[in-house]
């Protein structure tokens, strides 16, 4: 693919990204959307977060492992833990990165 197509394309694709997201703007402004649904939809967000860190909590090799040996996971449980009782995004975020640094260098076999 020479260098024009791909910019052709990048530049498409960018404008249906955004006049799909413009469309959501623009249209759901003039709607009124229903006690239940404004409810359903506020756990979009966790469904979207939790279907893209799931796999890599535990599937971190391609298949399911659940062990004292999946860095990941113990991590991810520790950052549910400060999540839980700090209700801090930021020091969630954080801490589970820092468990899992600190699992990898320091537990870890070498």
């Amino acid at each position: 693919m020479s260098q024009g197509w791909l910019w052709a394309t990048i530049i498409i694709v960018g404008l249906l990204t955004l006049g799909i997201r413009l469309s959501f703007i623009v249209f759901m402004g003039k709607m009124q959307i229903s006690p239940i649904m404004q409810q359903a939809l506020r756990f979009v967000p966790i469904a979207v977060l939790s279907a893209l860190i799931a796999p890599a909590l535990f599937f971190p090799k391609g298949s399911l492992e659940i062990a004292l040996s999946n860095f990941r996971l113990i991590a991810g449980i520790f950052a549910i833990l400060v999540a839980w009782r700090t209700k801090n995004v930021l020091l969630t975020i954080l801490s589970g990165m820092a468990c899992l640094l600190i699992l990898q260098v320091f537990v870890s076999p070498h």
